[in-house]
């Protein structure tokens, strides 16, 4: 699937600069454009792979290129002030060699915050391919306006786009890691789980070709009707051709009976799909009601086959209840692993955002009871009994 994509913001400039690694990396080439905006100087030129002319500079008159300190009212409106500076980046893509936007931005600073759904519902009105979101929460102990930020841009980004996919930073960060080394392995596991979903259908060098297709079209359909989406991931380790024993001889079940091979191959992608579903998603939810998903199969072709697959699509439909299961698989030949990613869009029992709201509410009437103690503190202080000062103006 060939994309362009959009960072918004800090975190959504650094993650696309991550997928353009991981496209160097894999040679996958999912990314066909890649644009960052922001309204801090200093983040942009941080970014090593996105091109110089791609880096869009926003809010110069209003910020002066040092960012909106969390104000994501302020990010929302220089988004909308500098709409025209970004189409111009977006214009230097070719639209016709894309499948779908994807606009990627952490929700609980400023500038993403409140300019990803700007950009979103610009997209939307000029052109007919789809317009995707990844919003990455804040961590719970990131503080009250981040959470109350990522509330309210969370319910606008999820209007605005065809569907959002969403990363939760407070279910990844592990205590005692420090902030720099945590979002670095949480930008690599995002990279790793769409890096797989949307390249599959891709054929590579080697021409492989999938036994069960999937391609952008399905990926496009399970994302359709909007919502939002989460994503899960397991992978096995498997060892290369000429070894006799260890991992591989358990995963393949060995060379000697073929239908036990075949059998040993069915049952361990089963057992990945169950993995990857109930494991650790990028939004932890419960998979029940889910509306609609897709199965991907990675790894050398030896190692995938139709029945496992087949089966694991239908256990996923049978858990989520959905009628619209689709799968497939992705032949990596050169690939150590065999990696399961399935892709729950249309989710409904999500504890994390409904927390995330309560939160936000409160936080909302706290700053409103701040603010109004803090002018009436204000009033006290220059508050003139004797009328005997009379100011300026």
């Amino acid at each position: 699937m060939k994309l362009a994509m959009i960072g918004f913001g800090q975190a959504g400039g650094k993650i696309v600069d991550k997928f353009l690694e991981y496209d160097q990396r894999t040679g996958s080439e999912i990314v066909r454009s890649a644009v960052a905006v922001n309204s801090a100087k200093a983040d942009l030129m941080g970014l090593d792979k996105v091109p110089q002319d791609n880096r869009v500079l926003i809010g110069q008159s209003r910020v002066k290129g040092h960012g909106v300190g969390a104000d994501n009212e302020l990010g929302a409106e220089i988004a909308e002030e500098d709409i025209d500076e970004i189409q111009g980046a977006i214009d230097n893509i070719p639209v016709h060699e894309v499948d779908a936007f994807l606009i990627v931005a952490g929700m609980g600073g400023g500038t993403g915050s409140g300019g990803a759904p700007v950009l979103a519902k610009h997209l939307k009105r000029i052109y007919t391919e789809p317009v995707y979101g990844l919003g990455i929460l804040p961590g719970g102990d990131e503080g009250g306006i981040y959470t109350l930020n990522a509330a309210r841009s969370f319910q606008t980004f999820v209007r605005e786009v065809d569907n959002l996919m969403v990363f939760d930073n407070d279910a990844w960060r592990q205590s005692g890691e420090s902030i720099e080394s945590g979002y670095a392995e949480i930008n690599e596991e995002i990279v790793r789980r769409f890096g797989i979903l949307f390249g599959a259908g891709e054929v590579g060098g080697n021409d492989e070709v999938a036994e069960s297709v999937v391609d952008s079209s399905e990926i496009i359909n399970t994302l359709a009707g909007g919502g939002v989406s989460t994503i899960g991931y397991a992978a096995e380790e498997v060892e290369t051709e000429d070894s006799s024993s260890g991992l591989l001889s358990r995963f393949t079940g060995g060379d000697e009976d073929t239908q036990t091979d075949t059998a040993n191959t069915t049952n361990r992608i089963t057992s990945l799909v169950r993995k990857a579903a109930l494991g650790r998603l990028t939004l932890p939810c419960e998979i029940e009601g889910t509306e609609r998903a897709l199965l991907v199969l990675s790894g050398p072709p030896r190692h995938l086959n139709r029945k496992g697959i087949e089966r694991g699509r239908k256990w996923l439909e049978e858990q989520t209840g959905s009628m619209e299961v689709r799968g497939g698989d992705y032949p990596v030949s050169d690939s150590q692993y065999v990696a399961s990613v399935v892709l729950l869009s249309g989710v409904n029992n999500v504890p994390r955002i409904k927390e995330l709201q309560e939160i936000a509410i409160e936080a909302q009437e706290n700053i409103d009871e701040i603010q109004e103690e803090s002018e009436e503190n204000l009033e006290e202080l220059v508050e003139d009994d004797d009328d005997e000062l009379e100011p300026l103006f």
